[in-house]
């Protein structure tokens, strides 16, 4: 069962006219550029350190300082590829030193909410009258 298909004319043609314009948008693709990917990494760097990542998510927050650093230094010696990589790792650290520092907060809210819960149960023990 050999079976040849007959393609018109004009249908190779729409191909070939498809493989170009496939070509010519990869072709077309802009270029990497690290220094957007730092300046955005670089600015959640400062806004997980204003949240208190420092003091509260410290390996985090080092972890994404590193790796904003090393992009930095990857841009200046004008690798792309890696400073771009380094650059959204980096932005990715100080979301998650952000959160961390958040769920700190929280976890401690909730702790003195449980004990305030506690002594206000207490308080409210001490002071009613005992059941008979």
């Amino acid at each position: 069962m050999n079976r040849v298909m007959n393609v018109s004319r004009p249908a190779q043609g729409a191909a070939a006219c498809a493989v170009v314009v496939l070509l010519a948008a990869c072709a077309s693709t802009p270029a990497v550029i690290p220094s957007e990917k730092i300046a955005v990494a670089r600015a959640e760097v400062q806004r997980a350190e204003q949240s208190g990542a420092p003091e509260l998510a410290p390996l985090q927050m080092a972890a994404a300082r590193d790796k904003l650093a090393s992009a930095e230094r990857a841009e200046a010696h004008h690798d792309n590829l890696p400073a771009t990589d380094l650059a959204e790792q980096a932005n990715v650290d100080a979301l998650l030193a952000e959160a961390s520092a958040q769920e700190q907060r929280s976890l401690k809210a909730e702790s003195d909410f449980d004990a305030s819960m506690q002594a206000l149960r207490q308080e409210t023990l001490r002071n009613s009258p005992p059941t008979q």
